[in-house]
């Protein structure tokens, strides 16, 4: 029998935040002074794409480097789609988003102190980058970060976390019947512990879920990286841009235990070298700035490599350096690599490419404001503008921060009515069952992953594209009959929402007929200038605009 309206969990909260990785958490702490904040997380608060960032934020705090090299450097590595007041508007805002950081207690690796006493953050450089400004705690920045932004909020009497919860859909004005403008009321959440949908309804929601790296069977990101704010997006009428720009890392460990275990671009920055498996450097002949190129660049180059040798990998060195500079520099990396057999001090590290970072994401503006009222999107789950075609190094961080604090301001300056919490219906489980075939879902989500690293991954055809278009389309009918019939489960919430992101990213593949930044495809090999500034946006009726 259904749910009366008033049966269940119901909790209504001044705003929602759907994730809790840097930009969630920031946002939560901007807002909470005034506001009541509900955080959700899909596991433990510090289990996302935050806590396992290893590199830095990039901000320009050294005297010889510039605002305007740090746009310049952005804008080339986005290759002709950044939208350059974005660029500006996260650039400029680095080097206080750093110093909130510090106010807040993150511990930063710090420089010797100088001839005059002084202390200074240690600055690295990475991939794209002209000068040194990535700021970083050793080699586990996002780590550093993301405990004393959990710490911050879990002592805020305003900040409520609900661990273990995943956001099933968003609530919107126009799908319940609502009168008024269209505008996002809240979401419906499944209690991963109770087993139960509840209601969590606000005047402003924040997707803050970050990628969908997931959808790709060798990644760096921890297995929550499923693009559910992306999927939630689309299906509540935003549109959704620049898909097609998926990033590959270059350089992750190569071994059977070692899961998504990153080496980071850091390693390249302080002197580290690409080798194929005979000892041979080999990225000068495909960009003259060697390893410190762009990470498509990087990642296409190794990709080469190993079809050409039939490779398994390529790896990297930093043995040159001394032993006590590199367990100084990388501990953590260093520590892990031991543990899988790998001594980076004295042999070369076994490395290939694996999926990273979503590029595009969820359309908003320089407030983080998407196509529907209320609702906001920062960090990887959104297209501020900032990456274009492909992210430099680093930047990722550094829009959360900046994106949150813009977010917060914009609310400040608005006074929605509360949302009725009583009106809104129940979830309606009186027509399905328990799943008795779980196993089904284990298989799709191993296809759908499988078909999209051979058919959409760092190299493209127009045949690949067309043979995963035809498998995306079977899936999703077998989704969609499962997702009708039988009670939701995490597993079948996040496979539903990967095969619709990887849907978007096929089409948005398909359109962009030329290669540029991340995108690249053997049957357009060449950039067309003629479409320098024109990102790849898709809407939720189905055609690009």
């Amino acid at each position: 029998m259904q749910d009366s309206p008033q049966a269940g969990v119901r909790k209504s909260m001044d705003v929602l935040i759907i994730g809790s990785g840097a930009a969630g958490l920031s946002l939560a702490l901007h807002l909470a002074a005034e506001q009541r904040v509900a955080v959700l997380s899909k596991g433990p608060v510090s289990e996302g794409s935050t806590y396992y960032a290893q590199g830095g934020v990039s901000a320009v705090l050294d005297r010889h480097d510039s605002l305007e090299a740090h746009v310049r450097d952005t804008l080339d590595a986005g290759g002709g789609l950044c939208d350059e007041a974005a660029v500006r508007h996260t650039v400029e805002h680095g080097p206080e988003s750093i110093q909130w950081l510090l106010d807040l207690g993150v511990p930063f690796t710090r420089e010797e102190p100088g001839d005059d006493g002084r202390v200074q953050l240690h600055l690295t450089r990475e991939g794209g980058h002209s000068h040194r400004r990535v700021v970083h705690a050793a080699d586990a920045t996002g780590k550093a970060i993301e405990n004393t932004l959990v710490e911050q909020v879990r002592r805020h009497p305003n900040i409520e976390l609900f661990e273990h919860h995943i956001a099933v859909d968003l609530l919107t004005s126009h799908k319940l019947g609502l009168a008024g403008s269209r505008r996002c009321l809240g979401a419906y959440v499944l209690n991963l512990k109770s087993h139960q949908v509840e209601i969590f309804a606000a005047p402003f929601v924040v997707l803050a879920s970050g990628g969908a790296s997931k959808v790709y069977l060798y990644s760096s990101n921890p297995d929550g990286s499923t693009g559910d704010g992306i999927a939630m997006a689309w299906r509540a009428g935003c549109r959704v841009a620049n898909m097609e720009f998926m990033q590959f890392h270059p350089t992750c460990l190569f071994h059977p235990k070692a899961k998504s275990f990153l080496i980071s671009e850091a390693v390249r920055g302080e002197g580290g070298r690409l080798l194929l498996p005979d000892g041979t450097p080999f990225m000068e002949r495909f960009d003259p700035r060697g390893e410190l190129a762009p990470r498509d660049i990087v990642a296409r180059a190794i990709d080469h490599e190993m079809k050409r040798l039939g490779a398994d990998c390529v790896y990297l060195d930093i043995s040159h350096k001394p032993a006590d500079f590199i367990k100084s520099h990388f501990p953590n990396i260093h520590e892990r690599c031991l543990e899988y057999g790998f001594d980076m001090t004295r042999d070369p590290l076994p490395v290939v490419p694996a999926a990273h970072y979503t590029c595009g994401g969820v359309m908003t503006d320089l407030a983080a404001r998407t196509d529907l009222d209320g609702l906001y999107a920062i960090g990887e789950v959104a297209c501020t503008g900032l990456h274009g075609a492909n992210r430099m190094a680093s930047n990722s961080l550094l829009e959360c921060l900046v994106f949150a604090r813009s977010a917060a301001q914009d609310m400040g300056r608005q006074r929605p009515e509360p949302v009725p919490v009583d009106r809104i219906p129940a979830w309606d489980e009186s027509r399905v069952t328990d799943s008795d075939e779980e196993v089904v879902v284990a298989h799709n989500w191993e296809e759908l992953r499988r078909f999209m690293w051979d058919y959409v991954g760092i190299v493209r055809t127009s045949k690949r594209l067309q043979r995963a278009q035809r498998r995306i389309e079977l899936l999703q009918g077998e989704i969609h009959d499962y997702y009708s019939n039988f009670r939701v489960t995490n597993d079948l919430i996040e496979l539903r929402n990967l095969a619709l992101v990887a849907e978007i990213i096929i089409r948005s593949a398909q359109s962009r007929k030329e290669s540029r930044g991340l995108h690249y495809t053997l049957d357009y090999p060449r950039t067309d200038p003629a479409l320098a500034g024109r990102p790849t946006v898709l809407t939720p009726s189905g055609s690009p605009a």
